[in-house]
């Protein structure tokens, strides 16, 4: 009996601590609920509070941009106004310019061919010993962007006595490109694609001239040498150590230019440095020989390229911010261009600067290399003064 009353109150006491477990259990998960709840109600308040943010940053970036869009039209349309006044501003000025143009480089004010007839018939004299040519450039006539192929720097030139064209990418290497015309460098995909003419001896800068089926260049080495190559042959006909200590460009603008061979109507002539200015010489064609000298007192200094017509050299300057490309500085191998006859040109404001300019006597244009772009710039051309006018009478 006293078994039986110990079971029963072992099975109570086990059932009250049962129930007093799943209380506290319900306690715990009920905790937990409300815990849980708690943080969702929040989480829908901080994605609400989010999403009116959002909205709001959205609506201040619509503005906003809506803003800049007005902005920039704005900006658009006074960039345009600014534009025209400066294309207006630059006409102004040239037209300035033509009533007062530059007079050119030269030393000696004596020399001057209008102050006297009889130093203008010496002059004479001694120009048809040197020139057969009695023309000046008075315009640019009209230029023709051809193409643009290579490197940001080359030369590319016509030989005046054949329809080749010759290119040169960079400004040193062994190797040139010949195409059978113009036309045929128009239609190619590339300098590449034009026939390749190795040399032996590597050309350096952008001095080169193509003159009667040879290629005269420079090449740098120990010494400064011009050479001169045989296009039909493929080989070296003569070479010469040009006379110039001085390893300085001979436009500032173009450091890799360190003598400009330049061709005419008259044969070869060669641009080379000398302290700040820059120096002339008449070379032989066939020998190499420098026959004649002179200083032509144009600076070196934002010097780009030059040309030569007819024994007057013409040098073409600019900025190192690149600008409008002008000719400067014109010096007469004769002294007979007078300060009225020398002319005011401004290229159109192209790309950069000109890398090279080759004149083509017989097209009467310039081959102009321009930031990798070939450009054509037809020349109008003028008799000099004195040989329009009339002899003295005697």
């Amino acid at each position: 009996m006293k078994a039986t009353i110990f079971f029963i109150l072992l099975t109570v006491l086990a059932r009250s601590r049962g129930q007093y477990h799943y209380q506290g259990l319900m306690n715990y998960l009920e905790n937990r609920m409300l815990a849980m709840e708690e943080r969702i109600s929040l989480w829908h308040e901080q994605n609400n509070r989010y999403n009116s943010d959002l909205k709001e940053f959205r609506q201040q970036a619509a503005d906003l941009l809506e803003k800049l869009g007005k902005e920039h039209n704005k900006l658009h349309l006074d960039m345009e106004g600014a534009g025209a006044r400066v294309d207006r501003v630059e006409r102004e000025m040239d037209y300035i310019e033509t009533k007062n143009p530059p007079k050119p480089c030269m030393k000696a004010a004596d020399k001057m061919v209008e102050q006297d007839v009889v130093v203008r018939e010496r002059k004479k004299e001694e120009f048809f010993e040197l020139s057969v040519c009695v023309n000046i450039v008075s315009s640019l006539k009209a230029m023709k962007i051809l193409k643009r192929l290579g490197s940001p720097k080359g030369v590319w030139t016509k030989d005046a006595r054949s329809a080749k064209v010759y290119a040169f990418n960079g400004t040193s290497d062994n190797t040139l490109y010949e195409f059978n015309s113009v036309r045929a460098l128009s239609a190619s995909s590339g300098v590449s694609k034009g026939r390749q003419i190795t040399v032996s001896i590597a050309w350096n800068g952008t001095g080169h001239a193509v003159y009667d089926g040879f290629l005269y260049y420079v090449s740098e080495s120990s010494e400064l040498q011009v050479i001169k190559y045989d296009l039909k042959n493929g080989s070296v006909a003569d070479s010469a150590v040009f006379p110039m200590d001085d390893r300085s460009p001979v436009y500032q603008l173009n450091p890799e230019t360190l003598v400009d061979l330049v061709a005419d109507e008259d044969g070869l002539w060669a641009l080379y440095p000398a302290g700040d200015t820059i120096n002339l010489a008449k070379m032989d064609i066939d020998s190499l020989d420098i026959e004649q000298m002179w200083d032509t007192a144009c600076p070196r200094n934002n010097a780009e390229a030059a040309f030569i017509v007819c024994g007057t050299v013409y040098v073409v300057y600019n900025t190192k911010p690149p600008s409008r490309s002008r000719v400067q500085c014109v010096f007469d191998v004769n002294d007979m261009v007078s300060s009225g006859e020398a002319p005011l040109i401004y290229f159109p404001r192209r790309y950069g600067a000109h890398s090279s300019l080759k004149y083509n006597s017989e097209e009467r244009q310039l081959y102009a290399w321009d930031d990798g772009y070939q450009i054509l710039y037809k020349l109008a051309l003028k008799k000099k003064l004195w040989a329009i006018m009339p002899p003295p009478e005697e």
